[in-house]
């Protein structure tokens, strides 16, 4: 229906003095040629720009000379990959873990705020669509960190899951490579966090309760706003509010240790829902509760300003405007003393309205801390399993 030109750089000696050439890293300046609707139902964002290294801008035109067919609907792809680690380590300050393995890479939930949506980028994809429909597996993640966790020297600390993109999005029930990691953890008796916004954890309850019971398990569900009409516009395919409460309660009953992430709290669209979402989510069995505030990185910026002008076009200007209050003026600040809370004062009233809530109904009373004394490397339990054949 539909050709493809190419735009190339223009050399700085060629461009005109007047106007100013485009900055596309700047959310006003961000070039927004949306998909027809047909092909993006379901989806997150309307979009998709090209990422940040890439040396062309890639936009749609109708020449008139090809026959307007209905669109074919955007499919989801996924490739294997097969990396040599799996194991991620930081050492940021912000972050309660130092150490994290993500089954998947892209995100098919199709969160339009999710913030891992630029790292797409150095797969040379879109973080706007690209992210949410070219997905990549490691079905060698299990093989992997049985390898890693038995290396010579390893200390255990709690291995963090769901930390890029959710472990449990809907690929999972095909690929099972979260299962396999947890098989794998569970064997080792090694100790894991999920954060996760998808009612799929429940399939696993059965391993995750064993390890719960051994202080080795805790889940974390994210449970952004109660209203299913702007959960179904933000997250097109995670798991409603209700079944995020419903995981909730099994997760309690289950004995697992289970939080809920009020995240990303958004000015002006949910932060009104944060009493609410507490209220629900202890009622449910959650004992421990965070938050965080919205994050805009690199073209994120973009995404997110072009979903609000489609979706809540009356609220965009004020949303963005509260969001540059929370970062000194811009979009985001990567610095890590303020990226997850932001700075200012409606980021300060966010904060002690969280904590005043969170004390009110009874959060955070007691902080569980996963042990780490019972792990037995998978090389010890290898040859213990051999030397029983004798």
């Amino acid at each position: 229906m539909s050709t493809s030109t190419l735009r190339k750089p223009i050399p700085a000696t060629a461009r005109p003095a007047a106007p100013a050439p485009i900055d596309r890293r700047r959310p006003e300046a961000h070039a927004y040629q949306p998909v027809e609707a047909e092909r993006r139902h379901g989806r997150g964002v309307g979009g998709n720009p090209s990422g940040r290294y890439e040396s062309v801008q890639r936009e749609t035109a109708f020449d008139g000379w090809d026959l307007l067919e209905e669109p074919a609907p955007i499919r989801t792809e996924v490739t294997l990959e097969r990396p040599r680690t799996i194991i991620t380590r930081n050492d940021s300050p912000d972050i309660s873990f130092d150490r994290s393995v993500n089954p998947y890479r892209g995100c098919e939930h199709g969160c339009a705020y999710c913030f891992a949506r630029p790292t797409h980028a150095y797969q040379g994809l879109s973080p706007g669509l690209d992210f949410e429909t070219k997905l990549f597996a490691k079905p060698n993640a299990a093989e992997l960190l049985k390898k890693e966790l038995g290396q010579p020297g390893y200390k255990p600390e709690t291995i963090a899951l769901g930390t890029n993109t959710d472990p449990y999005q809907p690929i999972e029930k095909q690929y099972r490579i979260t299962r396999q990691i947890l098989e794998v953890l569970a064997a080792a008796n090694h100790p894991v966090g999920i954060v996760t916004k998808s009612a799929l954890v429940q399939r696993d309850i059965d391993i995750l309760a064993p390890m719960a019971e051994r202080g080795l398990a805790k889940v974390a569900i994210s449970v952004t706003t109660l209203d299913p009409k702007l959960a179904r516009r933000m997250e097109p395919r995670a798991a409603t509010p209700t079944k995020r409460l419903q995981t909730i309660r099994m997760l309690a009953d289950a004995g697992i240790p289970t939080s809920v992430l009020v995240a990303p709290i958004i000015p002006a669209l949910n932060d009104h829902e944060i009493e609410g979402v507490l209220r629900a989510a202890f009622a449910a069995g959650a004992r421990e509760a965070g938050y965080v505030l919205l994050r805009l990185p690199n073209e994120l910026k973009g995404l997110v300003r072009d979903w609000l002008a489609e979706n809540y076009p009356d609220r965009m200007k004020h949303v963005l405007s509260l969001v540059e209050t929370t970062r000194g003026g811009k979009l985001y600040d990567a610095d890590w003393s303020q990226r997850q809370t932001g700075i200012g004062p409606f980021a300060w009233m966010v904060g002690r309205r969280f904590e005043a809530a969170a004390a009110r109904i009874g959060f955070n009373t007691e902080r569980r801390r996963l042990r780490t004394d019972l792990f037995t490397p998978p090389t010890k339990v290898n040859a213990a399993a051999q030397l029983a054949l004798f």
